[in-house]
């Protein structure tokens, strides 16, 4: 099992940048792909980006494919979501997610973390 706890989630004006941090901790860190989901108010959970296990692989939502990067540091236990020129509609709460399969990853993942979130003023 992993434990998954996100980071760096706050305020910020349309047009700026944030990198949100998930410490992992459990089993070993590498064993697991990883990804990003978020919520908005009143709507569904949605897939934001995903990570292979080695950091080779990544898949994105087409919508956030050109402003947001996925990245993980092995020997850290931690993946990152770089957000550039965030706009209102990025406002949700986002969720930190762990599974043993890639394809889970986009779907719906076996561990999920807290969530954190992230206000983008217009």
């Amino acid at each position: 099992q992993v434990q998954l706890v996100e980071s760096g989630g706050g305020l910020v004006q349309a047009g700026g940048s944030l990198r949100l941090s998930c410490a992992a901790s459990g089993r070993t860190f590498s064993t697991y792909n990883m990804g990003w989901f978020r919520q908005a108010p009143g709507k569904e959970r949605e897939f934001v980006a995903g990570i292979s296990r080695s950091g080779l692989g990544t898949q994105y939502a087409d919508s956030m494919k050109a402003r947001f990067t996925i990245s993980r540091d092995n020997a850290k236990n931690m993946v990152y979501l770089h957000m550039n020129n965030l706009k209102p509609e990025d406002t949700a709460v986002y969720y930190c997610a762990a599974d043993t399969e890639f394809t889970a990853i986009t779907r719906w993942p076996d561990y999920w973390g807290q969530g954190t979130q992230v206000t983008v003023s217009s």
